[in-house]
């Protein structure tokens, strides 16, 4: 009976890692996208090295928003 339920607790952990994974791979690319398509003429590390704080809030809530979409279209 124990084995059963460590199998089962391993299977969705690694599913879990595997969502994980996908997760992290998309937000990389969606963040790229954004920085090198969409924002091309703005060089957003330079500005926060600036010390513009816009663009770090900027950067920092688009980190967040394309945690949440893409978290939330994987469940």
């Amino acid at each position: 009976m124990h084995g059963n339920v460590f199998n089962q607790s391993l299977e969705f952990m690694l599913i879990n890692l595997g969502y994980a994974v996908v997760c992290l791979f998309v937000s990389v690319i969606a963040l790229i996208v954004i920085d090198k398509v969409i924002f091309k003429e703005i060089d957003f590390i330079k500005e926060i090295k600036n010390g513009n704080i816009a663009a770090s809030l900027f950067q920092s809530v688009l980190l967040f928003f394309i945690g949440y979409v893409v978290s939330s279209s994987l469940n």
